[in-house]
């Protein structure tokens, strides 16, 4: 009801807060506030579809004539009428993200770049992170400590790049999807009778999700609010967990230093979940110590204890949650879509994927794609099905010129001819290249007969080595996981991951037999059985041919705790609760990064309406090796007695400290260029380094003793006992055969080979 004046409204979990916007904005049009004057932002096209099929139902067709959607759909909106003014026309192209990534990698081709250097991806969340933080290309190259970064990440014509990308979109008519940010602000910023026109229109500014909110859309909201005043924001610093994609947390934290006069409403009663889960995610929210304050409390019943599992591997976890969800079904009646099983990080799926087919439980990926699926994924798939085959022709083209090796695809297409002609398969065409007449150039031909080679060499391996040993030596030989290796960005990290998964399962497979084919025969059991890559092929097919469009709705929900937001499910299962895995090892370094994860396990646990189930494993696979993990430091913020711990674990060791002065892939780097925007609030600290070295190795007095040199990782600080403390650099290849670049301060860079490397990780 208080709809004049600056407002914000702090959201609990569960509260109702769609609700409360919706009848926010329908108070206000019963108080005579003209839709046309009313401008709400929200994040997802989804969330402004049903609030404004909410308010259609009350307030009929005026809900029509409100601005809302999400910030890029408004700001395309409005630049399609004021775009000329800036030089676009009104009927500017909006490139998607694939258009953008292909127009780099055209021009990273025509400055004779290496691509593998400047890969695409890179390239592309380097100039996104810049417009979000409001540099265009001239600031970023003003800007001595980002081309200093750049340089020193060994990417130093990242500037230029940027600058001709901006140049041919231009040319093109087309904008990004940060452009569309961006723009939105040049307007608001150069001609003032935009902004006035825009600050007359919006009498009533309401953003949902404030807490998500980057630097640019805390800008231009600003501007556009600043004549009114009449700004409410809605959000909860508690659910804040998307800085990986620019969301800066301060916005919302110190939110009511922009507005003195700040009315603040806090709906703190949560409406979805059991007292015994909200009271167990006040417990975990509590440690952070950047927060605004509130009690989230319920009515609800007290239900039941939240259940803590404990697994002796990731595969028994798997089986774990399998069989209680069939447990669950029987003992409470209910069906697969009253349950839902979250994990950190996408490449868990697989651990969980195939003990829900072998249990014949019905299961749906959200939010992503299956593990199987995945591109990374087929593409090694592809490449082991011809070391099995090499006639199978999709596999084939698939991979022959992936990782790159300038085998185009009109080569390609006169090997498919020459087959088509000598009615054979392209691998006979392939093995006979130099004599077969196909009008490809010698330098071609050279590159096919080396990959020929390659194949070849699998094949002679097939049955004299494990599955895990071929496995390991196609994904290093092929380049494959060097190319993956090498894309820094959030995705090509997953991706990289994802292969990692593949070979951990592909790992147990050979050590313990894990499979879902019949039992070996009596005679062969007599013998020790070597497990190779065809046998792990037959089982994974079962897999594939499992993942059918089935149409069925009463499916199991599996997704990542980010893709839950705003979800909410009866039965909720959150698996990995392990150190370095969750919180996640990269996030262990700075207590701003801490508390995102901790935020993100608020997240998972208030997803949950009447169940929320725990589980760990105290083994896991790791680079290929069988690792020991130890329970989450976020298990133990729960107070016990909200805890049904059923695992009967041994104490566990003592948590690691937090590291305050890490710097690498993730950190925070960067400095202020001239602020275009000097009257708000400063441009968060920077944004992400491409590359960084610490420059004070911490000492110790500590008896020397090594660590697991498996469970080394780019960005850690470790301690050698002749060359003392460094910070690890690169680590590259699958253990055992990875080797480490460590910068020490007085020895300078030095390689290891990490499985005789004697090395203690201090941070």
């Amino acid at each position: 009801m208080c709809i004049d004046g600056p407002v914000m409204i702090i959201a609990g979990a569960g509260s109702g807060k769609t609700r409360v916007l919706v009848h926010r904005i329908i108070h206000m049009m019963h108080q005579g506030v003209d839709p046309f004057n009313i401008l709400a932002l929200t994040f997802t096209n989804k969330a402004a579809r049903e609030m404004k099929k909410r308010i259609s139902l009350n307030a009929g067709d005026e809900a029509r004539n409100l601005w809302m959607g999400t910030f890029h759909s408004v700001f395309a909106k409005l630049l399609r009428i004021e775009a000329p003014r800036i030089g676009y026309p009104a009927s500017f192209t909006i490139y998607d993200t694939d258009d953008a990534k292909n127009l780099i990698k055209e021009i990273v081709r025509e400055q004779g770049l290496d691509d593998k250097i400047y890969k695409p991806s890179t390239v592309y969340n380097r100039i996104s992170n810049a417009k979000n933080n409001l540099f265009n290309w001239r600031d970023y190259q003003e800007n001595t400590q980002l081309m200093s970064d750049d340089r020193q990440a060994g990417k130093p014509m990242l500037g230029t790049l940027f600058e001709l990308y901006q140049k041919r979109c231009f040319k093109a008519g087309a904008m990004d999807f940060d452009d569309l940010l961006y723009n939105t602000f040049v307007l608001l910023r150069d001609f003032p009778e935009v902004l006035h026109k825009y600050q007359n229109k919006f009498k009533y500014v309401l953003v949902d999700e404030f807490q998500d909110t980057n630097y640019a859309q805390y800008v231009i909201v600003k501007k556009l609010a600043a004549q009114h005043e009449n700004i409410c924001v809605v959000g909860d610093d508690a659910q804040s967990i998307y800085a990986f994609r620019g969301a800066n947390i301060q916005n919302i934290l110190s939110y009511e230093s922009d507005y003195p006069d700040l009315k603040t409403f806090k709906l703190e009663q949560n409406y979805r979940s059991t007292k015994t889960i909200v009271e167990a995610a006040n417990c975990v929210i509590a440690n952070n110590r950047n927060q605004l304050k509130k009690s989230v409390w319920t009515q609800n019943h007290d239900g039941e204890l939240v259940r803590l599992m404990k697994a002796l591997s990731d595969n028994e976890e798997g089986n774990i949650v399998a069989n209680t969800i069939i447990e669950d079904k029987m003992n409470l009646r209910l069906s697969n879509k009253d349950f839902a099983i979250l994990y950190r990080t996408n490449a868990q799926s697989r651990s969980m994927e195939e003990a829900l087919r072998r249990k014949g439980i019905a299961y749906r990926i959200y939010g992503g794609i299956s593990f199987y699926a995945r591109k990374e994924i087929k593409d090694l798939l592809a490449y082991f099905r011809l070391a099995v085959n090499p006639a199978d022709e999709e596999a084939m083209k698939r991979i022959i010129n992936y990782p790159k090796r300038e085998i185009g695809k009109t080569s390609v297409e006169k090997v498919i001819v020459a087959a088509q002609r000598e009615n054979t398969s392209l691998w006979n065409i392939l093995e006979r290249i130099n004599e077969v007449e196909t009008g490809i150039s010698a330098a071609t031909r050279g590159r096919i007969a080396d990959f020929v080679a390659m194949i070849r060499s699998f094949q002679v391996m097939l049955k004299t080595h494990s599955a895990f040993d071929l496995a390991s030596q196609i994904a290093q030989s092929s380049g494959l996981l060097r190319e993956l290796y090498a894309d820094k960005s959030p995705e090509g990290v997953s991706h990289y991951e994802n292969v990692q998964e593949l070979l951990n399962g592909i790992k147990e497979f050979t050590d313990k037999g894990t499979t879902s084919l019949p039992a070996p025969s009596a005679e062969i059991e007599s013998k020790p059985e070597l497990r190779t890559l065809d046998v792990f092929l037959q089982d994974i097919a079962l897999v594939t041919d499992a993942e059918s469009d089935d149409k069925n709705e009463d499916t199991v929900s599996l997704m990542t705790i980010h893709s839950a937001k705003g979800l909410e499910f009866s039965n909720v299962f959150v698996v990995g609760m392990e150190e370095n895995l969750f919180p996640s090892q990269m996030a262990l370094q700075s207590r701003e990064e801490l508390e995102e994860e901790r935020r993100l396990f608020y997240v998972a646990i208030t997803r949950a309406e009447k169940r929320l189930t725990l589980s760990y494993a105290s083994t896991r696979y790791k680079w290929g090796n069988l690792v020991t993990c130890e329970p989450s430091r976020f298990v133990d913020e729960i107070d016990p007695k909200f805890v049904n711990d059923m695992t009967h674990a041994v104490p566990r060791p003592a948590q690691a400290k937090i590291g305050s002065n890490w710097s690498g892939f993730g950190g925070r780097g960067g400095g202020a260029a001239k602020d275009p925007a000097p009257a708000y609030k400063s441009r968060p600290e920077g944004f992400k380094k491409l590359s960084s070295v610490s420059q004070s190795p911490s000492t110790s007095t500590v008896p020397f003793e090594a660590d697991d040199s498996s469970t080394i990782q780019e960005g850690m600080e470790v301690e050698h006992q002749k060359f003392g403390t460094g910070k690890v650099v690169r680590v590259e290849g699958i253990f055992p055969d990875s080797k480490a670049t460590v910068n020490f301060p007085v020895h300078g860079n030095k390689q290891l080979l990490l499985k005789f490397a004697k090395l203690r990780i201090l941070k």
